[in-house]
Formats: structure tokens, sequence, C-alpha cells
């Protein structure tokens, strides 16, 4: 699942969506979903919503997909004009609200962030955000300049320490074109 990472007072929490528009006159929500797939946001209660620059919990009532997106009811919001309050709200979780990974897994949450060097030992930078192509998933470096760098565990990732904060790449710290 890719979600963002954010910490306050030392929590984690992962945004996992926000809330996108209203859905009838009851309350509902619609909500864009960062989840892979997207209703699996509706795997996860209490919601955090950041409402005027706080976070507030708020149980995750009822929830189904609906078109391409997601709409949801939560605790305490009852009507259109509740809901309307919401418009662009983030929505997080709790980081151990996320199953337990097998070893060797990753969240993509907990590799942003981890300082990267290459075999040779040359600081490559950090893990800034990762996307899925087609082929394999794809991190982004920034350091003393940007880096894609294939996230493929045993051939180009070589070792991850979140731990240490560190991971070790097979990649070259100049590229052929320079």
């Amino acid at each position: 699942m890719a979600a963002q990472a954010t910490k306050n007072h030392g929590e984690k929490r992962l945004i996992v969506g926000r809330v996108s528009g209203l859905h009838g006159v009851q309350g509902w929500i619609k909500v864009y979903s960062y989840t892979d797939p997207r209703q699996n946001i509706l795997n996860y209660s209490p919601w955090l919503l950041k409402i005027q620059g706080q976070w507030q919990e708020r149980k995750l009532l009822a929830g189904r997909p609906h078109g391409k997106g997601i709409v949801a009811q939560i605790e305490g919001c009852v009507n259109r004009d509740q809901a309307r309050e919401l418009m662009e709200v983030e929505i997080a979780i709790h980081r151990d609200q996320l199953p337990a990974l097998e070893e060797g897994e990753f969240y993509w949450s907990d590799l942003e962030g981890l300082k990267v060097s290459n075999l040779d030992g040359d600081e490559l930078g950090s893990v800034d955000y990762l996307f899925q192509t087609g082929a394999n998933d794809v991190m982004v470096l920034k350091g003393d300049k940007e880096r894609l760098v294939p996230f493929v565990q045993g051939e180009y990732v070589k070792e991850i320490d979140l731990a240490a904060g560190i991971m070790i790449v097979d990649w070259p710290a100049e590229d052929d074109e320079d």
C-alpha cells in the first residue's frame, strides 16, 4: 500500500486518502483513496481526520465502492452540512493498524526517508517517494541530483535496514550520460 507518512507527537500516521465530495443528504462523503486497491481504505477504522489543523479520530460506520470511487459514512457526520465541512480533509490511520508483513516485505511509507548508498559507499540521496510502473516499482532518490532506481530486491536493492535508516543499492553514482 502506498501511503504518505506523517509524525505528530512521536505517533506515526499514514495518509490513506482525502474527502473529495458529498454523497446524498445523510452525511455520506466521497473518498479519494490512496490505498491499492482503492477499497482497502474501508478495512481501517478508526480514521484520523485532519480538521482545522487538528487530528480527530472518527469511526468508519459504513462504506462501499461507488462508481470509480468510494463512499463512506463516518461517526458524527449525519447530514450534508456536516459532510461539507469535511471537504478536502486528509484521512489517515495509525501505523499500527496496518497488517504485519512477511520477512523482506516493506510498506512504501517505511522506505521513504531512508539514506541510500551504493555498493562503493557513495551516497546517492534519500528515498523521497516510490511509484508503480508496469514492470516494477521505482524509487525517487533526492540528493545532489534526482535519481530513479528500480525497487527490485536482490537485483538492485541489496540491503534495507529500517532501524538504521539506510538502504544499499547496486547502482552507479554517476549516470553514463553525465
